[in-house]
């Protein structure tokens, strides 16, 4: 049996919310706030502290704006974050494979 190493994982991808970001981000392109709230059902303190953590390591930008008297800030997907969030799926997928692989072994 091959032993699965969990210490490579990107443990800034990892958390829930962030990977719902990256993966949002990844699918859509450019979000906002509040849409990346309604989509993750975060709140918005949880989602400012993994937004935070995420722009800290070069994974998304901002960008402040208004709209009328109201603020908006976006955020889109840096090239740091699509080789994270890839390299993390990538991951995932030959853990899931060696799952299945070791399922398949004790089903016979």
């Amino acid at each position: 049996m091959t032993p699965i190493d969990f210490n490579g994982l990107d443990t800034h991808v990892h958390g829930p919310i962030r990977l719902g970001i990256l993966t949002a981000l990844q699918m859509d392109g450019a979000l906002d706030f509040t849409t990346l709230k309604k989509r993750l059902d975060a709140v918005d303190g949880s989602l400012n502290l993994q937004l935070k953590r995420l722009e800290e390591n070069g994974y998304i930008t901002s960008k402040k704006a208004f709209v009328g008297l109201r603020p908006k800030t976006t955020y889109r997907m840096a090239p740091a974050g699509q080789r994270a969030l890839t390299g993390y799926l990538k991951a995932m997928r030959q853990w899931l494979d060696a799952l299945d692989s070791d399922a398949l072994v004790k089903a016979t």
